[in-house]
């Protein structure tokens, strides 16, 4: 059953040694982060999954603990693991096998505020899976331990001004409003009725994590709060916590 969750953004400029000179314009959302991380630990997990979007992928994939990751895609040599320092042995990683973007800042997070002790794994959703397949990954993980808890990296639209990746689309910020309001309430409805195809021409990452997010907490009766917004590179970026 969920009993807790961390929605967070996934920009690689999350991480200061990518970000450099610009790394102070995220240092809100590194914070409200922080904070979300400690209500996950709070909920004490028997399990985490952190979930996020992999553009390459065609199929979710998952990811045990110990997968590596890096940011050297990003001209950065740093390296990251996801969880525990090494595979556990009844998962092993194979070889080769390395995070996704979005899951390898997730990992980065969680190494930062060293957030607990429960099993870690990882869940990489394609960017265009269908929402009902979305819930149904998000149920299959709700029921995969007695308390789980799932840290959710996902950007909103990215077409919020002239210089955002997607340059300007007027509906960007009437997209995002309704996101993060759903976000903010544990509103797992409205969450999984967010418009995909719209999403999609929004550049809207965080779609598909968010509904598995509503998938899992079918049922589970949580509240939300919403720490952080805002869009300070013309891409929508929230922090929010359900508990």
């Amino acid at each position: 059953m969920l009993v807790a969750a961390a929605v967070c953004p996934c920009p690689p400029l999350l991480v200061p040694d990518v970000a450099q000179g610009a790394a102070p314009e995220l240092d809100d959302a590194r914070v409200g982060c922080t904070d979300a991380i400690a209500v996950l630990a709070a909920s004490r997990p028997d399990l985490l999954v952190v979930v996020g979007p992999d553009p390459q992928a065609a199929e979710p994939a998952r990811y045990p603990a110990g997968t590596p990751g890096d940011f050297r895609g990003f001209g950065v040599d740093l390296d990251v693991r996801l969880g525990a320092a090494e595979p556990d042995t009844g998962a092993a990683v194979p070889e080769g096998r390395t995070l996704p973007a979005s899951l390898a800042v997730g990992a980065w997070l969680l190494a930062r505020d060293d957030w607990g002790d429960a099993p870690v794994e990882g869940l990489a959703v394609p960017e265009r899976l269908a929402p009902e397949r979305c819930a149904g990954a998000g149920r299959e993980l709700a029921g995969r331990a007695p308390r789980v808890a799932l840290l959710v990296m996902g950007d909103g639209s990215a077409c919020r001004t002239v210089k955002a990746p997607g340059y300007l689309d007027e509906r960007a910020a009437g997209f995002d409003e309704e996101a993060f309001r759903a976000l903010g309430a544990a509103d797992a409805s409205a969450l999984a009725a967010l418009d995909a195809d719209l999403a999609h021409e929004l550049k809207a990452a965080g779609r598909a994590p968010w509904q598995v997010l509503a998938g899992a907490a079918e049922g589970a009766g949580l509240e939300g709060r919403l720490l952080y917004e805002d869009a300070p590179y013309g891409v929508g970026y929230g922090v929010a916590v359900w508990a």
